[in-house]
């Protein structure tokens, strides 16, 4: 086996891995003489066919399998030789007929590409300076949600006979859409309690049904918004045949001492502390989103060093082909984002180069400081991932169980979380208190 260095770049290097075929062959040889004794054709006693014989017999399908280790072999004789240190996994190419090879009849070569891990010092993350966004749960927000959940719980009765349905009153309705006549799947449905007003139907489908009273059958004509996840309706005309079945009034959403006990809890004054804790959480949550974002931002400043080429690749065509998707599903090109492709592919290029960078930084400030993710908690976030598919737990354990790659995934935001905790606690973070509205606002939009 012969490998010659052909190229060395920044973080790049490519070899070429021969092997002649006469080497090829006498594993091949070598291979049949361990397996003679095993087999048993027909002619011959048990372990004396001739390796010649075998050769003509299984020698093809066994030159397959010694290419193929061949390659494995070379390529990490390559990486080993010259003590490199892989980014991703290496790229292989082959060499001339590859099916001449396989027949005996010319030498293995294949070229080996090694994209490799930049060296690089990370930066002191001591002295890192960000604010973290905070915003007091105050009694209006308690009382905000408390009202949701008084109006969830409320019931409705039958409004008189003849009486037209109101803004916030619950119709029992059977409906089947159609466009240009022609019925469209999943726009049929029968006895659907529909509150009007409440937004569940697309825009202008429940204000066509206020006045309406139970026995009326109602013509609907609304248009699909051209974003609509299914895109073959989006931006469409349509009519939806609506029979309004009941018209029933809400009663009066009341937060009491019995609505605590309804749902389990001793009364209000429990009901409001579990409220309140929950919305704690929900402003905790928003709160770390932010400071993820700026701890984020300024390790992306602080660091500048080559990155490997095949890794930025791999990841603009995984953001790529999400943002393909994603025109295709609204209808939409780049130039309705006000940009050329290439405009829009050299931002998302940028995005690539930016995630890539960190994910080294956060890996190598993980690595020197034991940084480390247990199986109890990637087993933990399997378990709520299961959660969110009722009935088909078991399914999703299996996957995960079976599927390596689909635990990677798992584990890699979870490393994440802790390195960035880990750059929260030595970071200098100061507080600053502000309102819900910006609390929550999306940290892409700062």
């Amino acid at each position: 086996m012969q490998i010659t260095q052909t190229a060395s770049e920044d973080l790049r290097r490519q070899f070429t891995v021969t092997v002649p075929a006469s080497e090829l062959d006498s594993r091949v040889t070598r291979r049949l003489e361990e397996m003679k004794g095993k087999v048993n054709l027909k002619g011959f006693r048990p372990g004396k066919a001739p390796v010649s014989f075998l050769k003509k017999q299984f020698g093809k399908s066994l030159m397959g399998e010694v290419v193929e280790q061949a390659v494995s072999e070379g390529s990490q004789k390559a990486i080993t030789d010259n003590a490199l240190k892989p980014a991703i996994q290496p790229r292989i190419e082959p060499m001339g007929d590859m099916n001449e090879v396989v027949d005996g009849k010319a030498d293995l070569s294949f070229t080996v590409t090694v994209d490799l891990m930049p060296d690089f010092a990370p930066a002191d993350v001591s002295t890192i300076k960000i604010e973290k966004l905070v915003s007091d749960v105050d009694d209006a927000a308690v009382d905000e949600q408390l009202k949701r959940i008084a109006e969830g719980m409320r019931t409705y009765t039958a409004r008189d006979e003849g009486a037209a349905a109101e803004k916030g009153d619950l119709v029992v309705i059977d409906f089947a859409g159609s466009i240009d006549g022609t019925p469209f799947e999943g726009g049929t449905g029968s006895d659907f309690n529909l509150t009007l007003g409440s937004g569940q139907f697309i825009p202008g489908f429940e204000d066509q049904l206020v006045g309406a009273k139970a026995g009326d059958k109602v013509d609907v004509k609304v248009t699909f918004p051209a974003e609509y996840h299914a895109k073959e309706l989006a931006g469409k005309d349509a009519v939806f045949a609506v029979t309004v079945k009941e018209v029933r009034a809400p009663g009066e959403a009341v937060v009491s001492d019995e609505t605590a006990k309804n749902l389990g809890l001793a009364d209000l004054a429990t009901l409001r502390e579990r409220v309140k804790d929950q919305i704690k959480g929900e402003y905790g949550q928003a709160s770390r989103m932010h400071l993820k974002r700026r701890i984020l931002d300024a390790l992306d400043k602080m660091h500048d060093f080559p990155l490997p080429p095949a890794m930025v690749e791999a990841e603009f065509a995984s953001i790529w082909a999400q943002v393909e998707a994603e025109l295709a599903r609204e209808g939409k090109t780049a130039a309705d984002e006000g940009k050329s492709e290439q405009e829009l592919k050299d931002e998302y290029h940028k995005i690539a180069e930016r995630r890539v960078r960190l994910g080294l930084v956060l890996g190598r400030l993980g690595e020197q400081n034991g940084i480390q993710i247990t199986a109890d908690e990637v087993n933990r976030a399997i378990m709520n991932r299961a959660r969110q598919f009722p009935g088909q737990e078991q399914q999703v354990f299996q996957y995960y169980a079976k599927n390596p790659n689909a635990q990677a995934e798992i584990r890699a935001p979870l490393f994440e979380d802790k390195v960035v905790d880990f750059i929260a606690e030595l970071a200098t973070v100061t507080e600053k208190t502000v309102d819900k509205d910006t609390l929550f606002a999306d940290p892409e939009d700062e």
